[in-house]
């Protein structure tokens, strides 16, 4: 089941039990329907899309739980608590826990941090004895957790968790000691220093396939993380090389600074350079950071790795021929984005061995970013290859990159002439960006000529440059009612 199909019932649920339409109340009606989802939606509990603070539903379930003696306890504190009765046993289904949404819910019952305290300690012991596994553990609130009784034997077997980097070392050092099979660590990084325990902790994993980093800084009296910053980097990154045999997930938000003069700040974030060499078992590469420019040092290396099991390869800004390298054996390459293509002297030569590679290799691409490339012959034969060759490819997107000054339309004609030529049934998206704009005729033409395929959706960036008169927009409506066109944002 999606998670899309799963948020959308986990809401319907939610809007019975905060409106008193109980669903306990449509049980008789559907009861084999609700013992289905009930423990697919109660698997995670915390992870859908809505507002947790707001759920008195799920804080009545939690209390309703609490052994009496305990609730009367709490009730004489003020605090509010639950007398309903349960139809299902939720928390024997539940494999997850998230310490800040599960406080957001207590928050409810009352406002008094010292009574949040009281809930938080009898709430989370409850959890720990209740759900016979947890598999999913996210540490970004309380942290007492780990150290009740029933702890090691519930989370042994923890596969995912989401921690911070704020963490006192020794809560790390404590989930190091208990959980050595995870296969999914995401960090929140909030320290500008290094956490040994971070460190500690990614070292004693003995199956780790899937590694997210995020970066979340924020001003601190006055002062911005990047003038401030020790290093939180370096020696978690190279510990992961002590997994690159399992790790095929790498997924990285680095929050980075401009100078005066538009260029990133200096900060050496070489380490992740160096670490993606060392990955070489990798399916999905996601990197957001100011990083993969010049360096021949790296560029030398990259050549020599191979990444043959690549499926996904995302990155905001990298040099033209490191994508190349990366891509040049990769014959399961099924995506491909590149939101900035930067370049060396000879942006002709990169160009076209970028296209060739593609050609060569890429023959299962589904999604792909391609430079705005010259109106040579041989860039055009190549592309045309490309379309040949690529026929599960479904979004082709132009990046700015090369055009000559007055040819905006002319390379607009050349474009969709070959698209409408060589183009697979499977495409269903175009991007273009501000350096390729077409003539109402070209478009008109593309269209005819398009009829009898799927309904395509163009993305232009200058889009201003359709909205100078009405016969764009006449145009655009024509073939959307003739079901040529699904999508133009115009």
């Amino acid at each position: 089941m999606s998670k899309l199909n799963k948020d959308i019932l986990f809401l319907i649920f939610e809007e019975l039990q905060d409106n008193s339409i109980f669903l306990f109340s449509c049980i008789m009606v559907n009861r084999i329907w609700c013992e289905i989802m009930i423990p697919i939606l109660w698997k995670n509990p915390w992870c859908y899309n809505i507002n947790y603070h707001k759920k008195n539903s799920l804080y009545s379930i939690l209390t309703s739980y609490l052994l009496n003696d305990i609730k009367e306890f709490l009730t004489k504190k003020e605090i509010l608590i639950s007398s309903q009765s349960l139809t299902f046993d939720y928390l024997s289904f539940c494999k997850s826990i998230d310490t800040k949404i599960i406080d957001n819910i207590i928050s409810i019952g009352t406002s008094s941090e010292y009574n949040q305290f009281l809930l938080q300690e009898e709430i989370y012991s409850l959890l720990i004895k209740k759900c016979p596994e947890i598999k999913y553990l996210s540490i970004c609130g309380t942290r007492e957790i780990l150290y009740l009784p029933e702890t090691k034997n519930r989370l042994e077997s923890l596969c995912e968790l989401t921690i911070n980097t704020l963490i006192d070392p020794r809560y790390f050092y404590k989930l190091a000691n208990i959980c050595q099979q995870i296969q999914r660590i995401i960090i929140i990084n909030k320290n500008i220093r290094a956490n040994p325990g971070t460190t500690k902790l990614i070292e004693l994993q003995k199956n780790l396939k899937y590694f997210k980093w995020i970066d979340d800084f924020k001003e601190e009296d006055g002062f911005y993380y990047w003038e401030l910053l020790e290093d939180p980097y370096t020696k978690i990154f190279n510990m992961l090389e002590k997994h690159a045999n399992t790790i095929n997930h790498f997924e990285i938000t680095l929050l980075f600074d401009y100078d005066n003069n538009c260029n990133y700040s200096n900060y050496d974030y070489s380490f992740l350079q160096y670490t993606l060499l060392r990955l070489h078992n990798l399916k999905i590469i996601d990197i957001d950071s100011p990083l993969f420019l010049s360096n021949d040092d790296f560029n030398e290396k990259l050549e020599m790795v191979t990444y043959r099991d690549l499926e996904i390869l995302k990155i905001d800004y990298m040099d033209i021929y490191q994508v190349t390298y990366i891509i040049k054996n990769c014959l399961n390459l099924k995506e491909l984005r590149i939101n900035d293509f930067h370049w060396n002297d000879n942006i002709i030569d990169g160009s076209l061995n970028f296209i060739h590679t593609i050609n060569e290799n890429c023959f299962l691409i589904e999604y792909l970013t391609i430079p705005v490339f010259p109106l040579f012959e041989n860039h055009l034969t190549e592309f045309e290859k490309l379309l040949k060759k690529c026929q599960n490819l479904r979004s082709l997107y132009f990046q700015e990159a090369y055009y000559e000054e007055q040819r905006e339309l002319e390379f607009g004609d050349y474009l969709l002439n070959i698209l409408v030529k060589e183009a697979s049934k499977n495409l269903r998206e175009i991007g273009i960006p501000n350096d390729i704009r077409f003539s109402l005729k070209d478009l008109e033409v593309f269209f005819e000529k398009w009829k009898g395929r799927p309904a395509v959706s163009i993305y232009v960036d200058e889009y201003y440059f359709y909205q100078k008169n009405d016969s764009y927009m006449k145009l655009i409506d024509k073939y959307k009612i003739e079901g040529v066109i699904k999508e133009m944002n115009v």
